[in-house]
């Protein structure tokens, strides 16, 4: 069996797929255009693909050879999951083992818009260190703050947990459904969407993306959100309309925002948003550890090795591919 590897993965996850029977197969070059990773994919029977690389309905039309797809992310808003399910194809992806880091880089983004921290590094950085002013580019305290969790899932759950923990927070989240174990631990709250953006200090995105969610954060939501609020993303870009993030911040409508994840990606050098004072944007780091990133490849490789040996894939984004037609 043919597996499709685009780029290059820790070795641990290399490791596992080599005590199996496999034809690995790695591309000449890294960086490839959508033709050469497409004909690539077209050449294998599984693919375990990093990055963003669209599966879409134009995809699977392409390459029916593919039988799974194991992603090395937690994310899968890049695959057309109907289209898989209804062709049998299971799509593996890596949650839980990047929940810590990703909440790490949600709490530092907090801290760091809080204390204004890319303008001081830069003010350093430029030769602009002067005399002490008591008045220039104030931050603002978290303790006592109340947290808005838009998705109160694992990522979600340390980060309001380290919030806690930390500063007191208080915790209101908002969900499809609700969550009474999170409630529990946390002594969360859930509220209607409304009341997240209208009562949250901080709002940290962790809910998985949907088309549904398109720019769900725009000038209506901004304009809602208190004038001291900060906005955390560390989800996915496109839950935000950046014309209107910069708009809402540059006019003092909300407080601070860190990115670290940004719409379209890569963030182009000259966006107005990295202009601002109270802007902390990161390169989507979010799982850049060499603990949660061995753990995605431990993961993703196992996903391929169940499936080559007929077996469930240990963490599937479509589990309904297994269920049996009556």
């Amino acid at each position: 069996m043919k597996v499709f590897i685009n780029k290059r993965i820790p070795n641990i996850g290399l490791e596992i797929l080599n005590q199996e029977n496999l034809e690995i197969i790695f591309p000449e070059n890294e960086i490839q255009s959508q033709k050469e990773w497409l004909e690539y994919c077209k050449k294998a029977d599984v693919i375990l693909n990093v990055g963003k690389n669209k599966f879409d309905r134009e995809f699977f039309e392409n390459c029916p050879n593919v039988k799974a797809i194991s992603l090395f992310s937690v994310g899968f808003d890049n695959v057309d999951i109907q289209e898989a399910t209804r062709r049998k194809i299971p799509v593996g992806n890596t949650p839980e083992v990047l929940s810590r880091a990703t909440s790490d880089v949600a709490f530092l983004l907090m801290q760091m818009v809080s204390r204004k921290a890319s303008y001081n590094i830069d003010k350093v950085k430029s030769g602009n260190w002067k005399d002490f002013d008591a008045l220039e580019q104030l931050g603002q305290e978290l303790y006592g703050k109340t947290l808005g969790i838009f998705g109160l899932g694992r990522i979600g759950f340390e980060m309001a947990e380290k919030c806690k923990k930390a500063f007191d927070m208080k915790i209101i989240y908002h969900n499809r459904s609700q969550n009474t174990e999170a409630e529990k631990k946390l002594d969360a709250e859930y509220v209607s969407f409304e009341e997240l953006i209208e009562k949250s200090d901080v709002i940290s995105i962790h809910a998985n993306f949907t088309e549904n969610h398109s720019e769900l954060f725009n000038q209506s939501v901004f304009e809602k959100m208190k004038e001291n609020a900060i906005f955390i993303n560390t989800a996915r870009g496109g839950f935000q309309n950046e014309k209107d993030l910069f708009e809402a911040l540059n006019s003092g409508q909300i407080w601070g925002a860190g990115l670290d994840v940004t719409n379209p990606e890569p963030m182009d050098y000259k966006n107005p948003l990295l202009e601002l004072p109270n802007v902390c944007v990161l390169p989507h780091i979010g799982s850049a550890t060499i603990e949660a990133r061995n753990g995605m490849a431990k993961l993703a490789a196992e996903n391929v090795v169940a499936f080559i040996n007929g077996e469930k894939m240990p963490t599937c984004a479509n589990p309904e591919v297994y269920e049996k037609v009556e």
